[in-house]
């Protein structure tokens, strides 16, 4: 009888859990990491759930070509995940749930996070769409090893372009490397060298300006460059249209000197480099204009489309509390984007290596370089239509489809299609 009665208990607690299960809120979340911040944020969510079983949070990792590609499809269809982490962010505001009425003390949202929010909701609006997961800078990194193999200087701080990629040609040639530097695949990526030279994209009306000289003094130079066999042109010339490619596996593979991307790689250089060589971040290359990164970042957003918005805002509260940042920028080696972290300081980035406090104080100095323009891109509305022009027609001139001046007019023809489309 004993037995009887435990099984029946079992039997019952079992039915409960599977109907407590079905009553549960299921929260889906589309995320893509680029170094260890996908097992982070799943340790965090995990966390949550123990504690608010009500709450069934699905997180779908994906590749980020799966963010910028068939997310804005799903957005324009009404549909979606309910929370998305996401780059693309003015340009896909009208998406974005306003979780003011929402979260549990908006004023706590707009004091930590409130200095971004332009960047991720349309103009004129205090809503709160959600916010940045870390803040990134673009910058170079060098391979120190290689450069002292080769019996090559570092180029020093202050440097060009031109000699960033003629110390990186002496370093490939003497080491019989396949390429001396290689930049990612994205617009974003080359749009502060070019702003470094001179470029101005916004226009006095708060439209795209025509694609000016300095603009083309970049990309000339780097299209010239590919052509010569120093940058690396695999990572331009294999893909189409505006689908983004990172060189950091060349860099990890000692096949490139030099590679120019983002502070978000120091995790993932760190942790796949290990001790097989040293390297340092170097900041951005120098201009006629200045020494440009480009600032910006990836975003937790609530979708407006969500059924549950109230228990969006509860994980959205969750994940933007300080402790709860302050945890995954440490373990993520990001840079938070919360002021009252940064206001207080004292991150102890979780690093064994050697090479991170460096490279993560190196681009802390570099933030303070950026210029004017490049300030401004971050939350105007045509950045990402300028960037996807730009590396889809700068690729084509590397792969011998187009003359420089023929992606000039292109340029400026499908960025006048996205501002007409749009109704401007």
């Amino acid at each position: 009888m004993k037995t009887m009665i435990w099984l029946s208990g079992v039997a019952f607690a079992a039915m409960a859990t599977a109907a407590f299960a079905q009553d549960a809120t299921q929260v889906r979340i589309m995320w893509y990491s680029d170094g260890n911040e996908g097992e982070v944020i799943a340790d965090l969510v995990d966390r949550f759930e123990q504690a608010n079983p009500d709450i069934d949070i699905i997180l779908d990792n994906v590749a980020y070509q799966v963010i910028q590609e068939q997310l804005p499809i799903q957005l324009a269809s009404g549909a979606g995940p309910d929370i998305a982490r996401v780059t693309n962010l003015k340009a896909q505001a009208q998406h974005w749930l306003d979780l003011r009425p929402y979260v549990a003390d908006p004023a706590y949202w707009d004091a930590n996070f409130g200095d971004r929010f332009d960047w991720m909701r349309e103009d004129g609006s205090d809503a709160i769409p959600g916010y940045m997961t870390q803040l990134t800078l673009t910058g170079g990194f060098a391979n120190a090893t290689l450069f002292e193999q080769a019996g090559v200087e570092l180029p020093a701080h202050g440097a060009t372009w031109d000699e960033w990629v003629e110390a990186s040609r002496k370093v490939m040639e003497d080491q019989g490397l396949p390429a001396a530097f290689a930049i990612d695949r994205s617009g974003h990526r080359v749009a502060g060298p070019a702003i470094s030279y001179g470029a101005k994209f916004i226009g006095a009306d708060g439209n795209p300006a025509p694609i000016d000289d300095g603009a083309m003094d970049f990309f000339t130079r780097l299209t010239d460059w590919t052509a010569q066999g120093l940058m690396l042109p695999e990572v331009w010339v294999s893909a189409a249209g505006t689908t983004y490619r990172a060189a950091a596996d060349d860099f990890i593979n000692a096949q490139i000197p030099f590679y120019y991307s983002g502070s978000w790689q120091v995790s993932n250089l760190s942790s796949k480099i290990g001790d097989a060589f040293d390297w340092v971040v170097v900041g951005s290359p120098c201009g006629p204009a200045g020494c440009s990164g480009m600032a910006g970042g990836a975003a937790m957003v609530a979708i407006k489309y969500t059924k549950h918005p109230e228990a969006v805002a509860r994980v959205m509260d969750y994940l933007a509390s300080e402790d709860i940042v302050r945890e995954f920028s440490e373990r993520t080696l990001f840079l938070p984007a919360h002021s009252g972290i940064v206001a207080k300081g004292g991150l102890n980035f979780q690093s064994d290596d050697p090479m991170v406090p460096p490279a993560m104080n190196a681009y802390v100095a570099a933030s303070a370089e950026t210029l004017p323009e490049a300030d401004r891109m971050p939350a105007w509305v045509w950045g990402n239509t300028v960037y996807g022009a730009i590396v889809t027609r700068v690729s084509q001139v590397m792969a011998g489809e187009l003359t420089i001046e023929q992606a000039r007019e292109m340029m400026d023809r499908d960025i006048a299609d996205q501002v007409e489309a749009a109704g401007q």
